[in-house]
Parts: C-alpha cells; structure tokens; sequence
C-alpha cells in the first residue's frame, strides 16, 4: 500500500480518542504564564482537533489544572455551550448570528489549529485521484465501484458523519462549491440528508467504521487516516490535483481572509489542497468569575510557539503568527 508521505507519523495521535475524556494539568512552565493558577476547567466538541488537544494537554500536565474535554463533535459541543454546561465549547464550524444572539454572555470564537479533511477511503493498492465532478458523484451515490475511477472492481460505500459535525460543514461546503447538483440537493450545514451511505460518530467513528469496510470511502480530518486506510489526492480551484500534506494545506490555509470576527473559510481554494479549515474554541466574554485567569492561561499556552510547532507531526498545521496575535487578544477579552 501506498501511504501519504508523513501520514504514518500523523495517525498515531488520533489513536483511542473515541469518547475522549482528558483529566489533565496545565503548568506555568509551558510557556503560556500564570505562575500558580489551578483549577478545574470542563469543555466540549470538536472531534477533528482532538488528537492535538490530547496532546496539548498531556503536555501541559504538571501542577494541578485539570481539563476535561469531551470529543462530542461540534454540533454537541455548541448546545452544550449554549447550555452553559461548560466552561468551554469547540466546533469546526463558526456559531451563526442566531446562535450567537442566544447566548447574553457573548461569544468569543478563537482559532487554535487547523488542518485538512482528506476523502479516505479503505481499498489497499488503489491509488485515488479525484477531480471534482467526480468527488461530487461520489458522494450523490452516482459513481458506485472503484473501476469507475481507475481501479480495480469493487463497490464503494460511503461513510458519512451520523451527528451534527463541524467536519461535515465543512466537507460539503466544498461539495456544494464544486458540484451543483451538491448545492442543489443537500447542500452545506453541520448535518445534511445523505443520498447514500452509513453514519458514524465522531471522525473516530468514521475512521474505525471505514477499517472495518472493505471498499468504504468517507471524510475524516487527515490525522485519522491511518492504515489500511489511504487519503485520495483532490483537485483545487485552479484544476491541479494534489495530496493533503504540511505544505498543501498551509499554501491553501493562506488564502482564507479570517476577517475580524476571525471566522473566515474558503470553500475552494486555487492553490494547494482543496479542503482546509481553522477550528475554534468557544468562550464566554463574560461570567466566567473566578475561571478567568485559569481559561487565558490555558488558551495562551495552546497558541504559545512550543505548542503550535507540534501541529504538524500531529496531521495539523501551525496557525500563521498574525492568527495567533489575533486569537491571544480574544483571549484577553475573555472576562469575569
């Protein structure tokens, strides 16, 4: 089998994260300050930067903070945010006006990684390069064996996210960027009506179910592809067809105007790979009491340079310094 090159080193980080729960410690010597500060901080959602955070976190564990993140996927971690049953959310989507009117507290939206979503698929000696139509065809259940795209004869089955999913925002926005009939048909949210194909849960789900399912093709943030399974090369906006890699996901992450609200995405991007995309942490501005100090200490360390440079063998991409001086003045605005 072909791997992705760097793919190997990746995968390991996205390993035993189905239901993730991380009783963890955050120290001052990690370079994100606050000296003695401890405490107890609760936060849900995202599943797609939660090899990094695991990581993050285990890191940070030396004197007494303990964080408790939930992979629940981003749909969750934002009701649960609205909710107030944290103290933190995570989604790969950014919250709408809607949803940000219904929180009297206000909202702080900060980027903390970033990263691609890659098309795996589980078909060893296959070796996938997708144009766009055909991408689309896929996924809309038109193209249904791998000899219609080059390989040898075996039916695909798709695997689709079965919760409200910032990963699936994402991945069909591009889908209704590069197919009409996408756009015209289910379109782009969190969670859509799937012409074909079974659900999982969690970009863990999905990456185990895809193993088990000879044939399978599915999406899933590129730290979970790992072996059988393989990541298909994709066509940009500008017609070059190219493999997720540090280096492809960054030149397209470039593209993305993150604006001030720092939300900005870019469904199609021209250069390097086509599927990128920020993922962020959820604050309150306000009402966090006494849990201030201990939330800026653990965000400013996550965005601190020893902790971003870890990004890429992660299957993550470091965030560009302008983005991070943004996310830590967001940071300094979250308040008691």
């Amino acid at each position: 089998m072909t791997m992705l090159p760097g793919l190997l080193r990746r995968s390991t980080a996205a390993l035993a994260l189905s239901g993730l729960t991380l009783s963890v410690a955050a120290c001052g010597g990690t370079g994100g300050g606050g000296g003695d500060i401890t405490g107890t901080l609760n936060g849900a959602g995202a599943s797609f930067p939660s090899a990094i955070y695991q990581r993050w976190f285990k890191d940070m564990s030396a004197d007494g903070v303990n964080v408790n993140y939930q992979s629940v996927g981003s749909g969750a971690g934002v009701r649960q945010f609205l909710a107030e049953t944290v103290d933190f959310g995570a989604s790969d989507a950014p919250m709408d006006e809607e949803e940000i009117a219904k929180m009297p507290r206000g909202v702080l939206q900060i980027p903390m990684t970033a990263g691609a979503i890659a098309v795996a698929y589980n078909n060893p000696g296959c070796e996938l390069k997708l144009t766009q139509k055909q991408l689309g065809d896929i996924f809309l259940g038109k193209i249904t064996n791998f000899n219609e795209l080059g390989c040898d004869d075996k039916k695909i089955t798709i695997v689709h996210r079965s919760d409200g999913s910032g990963t699936t925002f994402n991945f069909t926005n591009h889908l209704a960027a590069v197919s009409p009939e996408w756009k015209a048909g289910p379109g782009a949210d969190k969670a859509v009506n799937w012409p074909t194909g079974v659900g999982a849960k969690g970009n863990e789900g999905v990456s185990a179910q895809l193993t088990q399912l000879d044939g399978g093709i599915g999406y899933v943030e590129v730290a979970f592809v790992k072996d059988p399974l393989q990541a298909a090369a994709l066509e940009n906006g500008s017609g070059e067809i190219v493999m997720p890699t540090n280096a492809t996901e960054s030149e397209a992450l470039a593209s993305i105007d993150l604006g001030e609200d720092l939300t900005g995405s870019n469904p199609n991007p021209a250069k390097g790979y086509p599927i990128v995309t920020f993922t962020w942490i959820l604050a309150y501005k306000s009402g966090n009491g006494d849990k201030t100090p201990l939330l800026q200490k653990v965000f400013n360390t996550t965005l601190s340079e020893p902790f971003q440079s870890l990004a890429p063998e992660l299957g993550y991409v470091t965030l560009p310094p302008s983005v991070v001086e943004k996310a830590k003045a967001a940071v300094a605005m979250i308040s008691e």
